[in-house]
């Protein structure tokens, strides 16, 4: 049996952007994606603390160093500039994967930089 669990989270990441304009996404600081262990086009899970809005999108990696965390297309009517967002990112594990995997959690300060993780 397979198992979808929870790998990595960026927590209480704050909009920096929307761009309605766009075909689909969340664009993220590629150094986020790399400490929460989140490759391009990833399925990524969005929580957003301010709304109460859950939806699902894919990764897209943003400048690294820059912070921004950026809703695309329909996503950017999901959030607002400053809204706080968890990003969540799942894999699909077996029963031994199970008992051994550790979730990787970022968290970052006020312009999205990380703090631990």
């Amino acid at each position: 049996m397979f198992r979808i669990m929870y790998k990595s989270k960026i927590h209480e990441a704050r909009v920096t952007e929307t761009q309605l304009e766009y075909e689909g996404s969340i664009t993220v600081d590629e150094k986020l994606m790399e400490a929460a262990n989140i490759m391009p086009g990833e399925r990524l899970e969005i929580f957003n603390l301010s709304s109460g809005a859950r939806f699902s999108t894919y990764a897209i990696k943003g400048e690294k160093g820059s912070g921004v965390v950026c809703l695309n297309g329909a996503a950017a009517r999901l959030a607002e500039v400053g809204d706080k967002v968890i990003i969540i990112s799942y894999a699909v594990v077996t029963e031994e994967e199970v008992r051994t995997l550790k979730p990787k959690i970022v968290l970052v300060d006020e312009k999205n930089k990380p703090v631990k993780g």
